[in-house]
């Protein structure tokens, strides 16, 4: 069925996800949430698709979380399985995701974007989980997965205040990996995920689970041990790219990835 709220385009290995709700700068109802997890589910299964990237339509939100008019209206309504905008629950997802965040990102919108695995912003990004201001907290991963990127006091300071801050702080803090000019997350974000294409996808996939995977072991030993066991590298170093990769650089010519 075609999307309403979210548009999805397919560039060779790369999918662009893009939020379609600029007139609310891009927050999100439950049948965007719906969208979302079906465009991510059909970019997981595709063994074509490499890489994607996330973004907002227009220029003033990549997403500024949850649609509070609407949810004021409707009522409460069950979000999909894998999530706020179908990423933040989704544990089992190894092809890499970028968030181009173009503007306000939000409570869940900062959610959505620290579930991704980078974060390239505008200059005039702003970021925030300001949920506490009425009286929610930011339970979509915000509370869990910040401190865990940036640390625990600067964490609780953001989290506390729900204060907004803009790209050049979040940059300082490492929770995002660019700042790009005014109406350039995009570009640079299609700049990294085609710098990481030029690797072998299967190795991509299986250095991001073991790192993922590895943060969940009780100590670097047993991480060491246990990451000959993750189906993403058992798959890479099986694969025909595994050999492929051997060749091209004893024939000192660019490899040929199959994505198998």
């Amino acid at each position: 069925m075609p999307h309403r709220f979210v548009k999805v385009a397919r560039e060779d290995h790369l999918t662009l996800i893009t939020i379609e709700r600029a007139d609310v700068l891009n927050a999100l109802h439950p049948p965007a949430h719906h969208e979302l997890a079906t465009a991510f589910d059909e970019f997981a299964s595709d063994p074509a698709q490499w890489i994607a990237i996330i973004t907002g339509s227009g220029t003033r939100a990549f997403c500024a979380g949850n649609d509070l008019k609407h949810r004021a209206a409707a009522g409460r309504q069950p979000l999909p399985a894998s999530g706020f905008a179908g990423l933040t629950m989704r544990f089992d997802m190894y092809k890499p995701i970028i968030a181009a965040v173009n503007g306000l990102a939000l409570g869940g919108g900062f959610e959505a974007a620290l579930a991704c695995d980078l974060i390239i912003a505008d200059e005039n990004a702003q970021f925030g989980l300001p949920e506490v201001k009425i009286g929610l907290a930011a339970l979509a991963g915000g509370l869990q997965r910040l401190p865990r990127q940036i640390g625990l006091k600067s964490a609780m300071g953001l989290a506390l205040t729900g204060r907004t801050f803009d790209a050049k702080e979040a940059r300082g803090l490492g929770c995002i990996n660019e700042i790009a000019p005014a109406g350039g997350a995009v570009p640079a974000a299609r700049r990294w995920a085609a710098e990481i294409m030029e690797a072998a996808p299967l190795a991509v996939w299986a250095a991001k689970q073991t790192m993922l995977h590895g943060l969940r072991e009780p100590d670097l030993s047993t991480a060491m041990r246990r990451q000959e066991q993750y189906p993403a590298v058992l798959a890479m170093r099986a694969s025909e790219d595994a050999s492929e990769g051997v060749r091209a650089f004893a024939e000192r010519r660019p490899p040929r990835w199959q994505g198998r």
